[in-house]
């Protein structure tokens, strides 16, 4: 059940980040088309169109998948940002593009929260790192795939089939999920849907064991007031999980930084480092070719020690990777710390959005990734113009790498102060005797 969830989330997840990327590819050509006069400027702004769409989209789609479902919220997140994404084609002006950019972003923005929650639920607390690893691994393979893509296609067809392209997913994947996918069974019961539930449980052979053992008890808040009874997003800032989702909040925020600045800017910095533009664009590979495999292999350590001090451990390692590469060193050297680069940021988003999955109950879970992500978009969004002012005032480029270290750093210091999960706490303070706990992550 969980590999067939696990396939069509990430087939998905692999769209989204197509979608994503595919803008940088086609920068180039978008500046040079006849009439449109566009600026490099201009472009940037555009970039932020979508970011913006996806950081309202994450926080949107994510708390309304608690409320409506997670089935049918990923399906409309998936026929929303296709459809979108394929009219960027049509458009005849930069202002119409924008546009098209911004409603795709909605629902690219919806994706992985929603995915998130949905695998999570369906997948064992010891082997759920390594299931969010393979999850979040397909956008930068959607990346690889743009990039590849782009190689071919531009020259000979235009910058319109690359978005024609990202139709493809109405054809390929959504028959896939309309008729395989299944609905939250937590959600279900939750909404008093119980015969549909029961129905999905005997198709698939879960027990109740399987789909309550990541239930906790209700907790009460040191106001009395039973949490379980509140709305997801008001329990997500209440008292018992205020310290946590501030954390987690900053952590992706930090760690999309990261992976913005390094998809962004790695092949022009690169490129001022004296390379060549295909070298350049080869480190870019190797990042997203590293992130792919390296956080697969580190999940499975993740799900052995707890996620606590993997997350510690990518956050430095990104760190230090980016310090390696300010410095004049063989290129066989460069390639090695940029493929850890890739482990160390794509791997920490992975691992802190298994650690939020587990650290929340199961009513909350879409809720609390939406959350997460829609704030690391501010991340996201402030990682390219910070780092192209940092390019434009002429400094050398290794400040460049020193902007992207910082925030390794003290995403690591961030990740000692989230607290124990108050279940967490409830099990431990009457001894873990007949509590009903879930394992959390650092716990696992």
């Amino acid at each position: 059940m969980t590999l067939l969830v696990l396939a069509i989330c990430g087939i998905t997840v692999v769209a989204d980040g197509y979608d994503v990327v595919v803008y940088g590819a086609v920068i180039p050509s978008l500046l040079h088309e006849p009439g449109w006069g566009l600026t490099p400027a201009g472009a940037g702004l555009i970039g932020s169109f979508a970011l913006v769409g996806m950081l309202i989209g994450a926080t949107t789609v994510g708390t309304l998948t608690d409320t409506l479902g997670r089935r049918r919220m990923l399906i409309g997140c998936l026929i929303w940002f296709s459809v979108m994404t394929g009219l960027c084609a049509t458009a005849t002006s930069p202002e119409v593009f924008g546009l098209f950019r911004f409603l795709a972003g909605l629902g690219l923005g919806g994706v992985l929260p929603t995915a998130s929650a949905l695998v999570g639920e369906y997948s064992h607390p010891r082997t759920r790192n390594l299931v969010f690893a393979t999850l979040f691994s397909g956008f930068p393979v959607g990346g690889i795939i743009a990039a590849l893509t782009g190689i071919f296609v531009l020259p000979r067809f235009g910058w319109q089939v690359m978005f024609l392209l990202g139709l493809l997913p109405l054809l390929l994947v959504l028959p896939l999920a309309i008729r395989f996918l299944p609905e939250s069974i937590t959600f279900l019961r939750a909404k008093g849907r119980h015969a549909e539930a029961d129905r999905i449980a005997d198709r698939w052979n879960i027990t109740a064991d399987d789909t309550q053992q990541d239930v906790p008890a209700p907790e009460q808040n040191p106001s009395g007031t039973d949490s379980g009874s509140m709305s997801p997003v008001r329990a997500l800032f209440s008292r018992s999980y205020l310290g946590a989702t501030l954390c987690f909040l900053a952590m992706t925020c930090l760690c999309l930084f990261m992976i913005y600045g390094f998809n962004t800017w790695l092949p022009e910095i690169m490129r001022r480092a004296g390379y060549s533009t295909g070298s350049s664009l080869g480190f870019l590979l190797v990042f997203n070719i590293g992130a792919v495999v390296g956080t697969i292999v580190i999940s499975l350590a993740a799900d052995r020690f707890g996620s606590k001090p993997i997350i510690t451990t990518t956050y430095l390692v990104s760190s230090v990777a980016v310090i390696v590469l300010s410095l004049r060193l063989p290129t066989t050297v460069l390639y090695a710390a940029v493929a850890l680069g890739g482990v160390g940021a794509m791997g920490t988003q992975s691992f802190v959005l298994a650690y939020v999955s587990k650290h929340y109950p199961v009513r909350m879970g879409a809720t609390a990734l939406g959350w997460t992500l829609g704030f690391g978009r501010l991340g996201s969004m402030l990682a390219p113009p910070l780092l192209g002012l940092i390019i434009g005032a002429g400094l050398a480029f290794q400040w460049n790498f020193y902007a992207l270290a910082v925030p390794g750093v003290i995403g690591a210091l961030l990740v000692g102060l989230v607290p124990r999960a108050p279940e967490a706490e409830a099990a431990a303070g009457h001894g873990g005797v007949g509590g009903t706990a879930r394992p959390l992550a650092g716990q696992t």
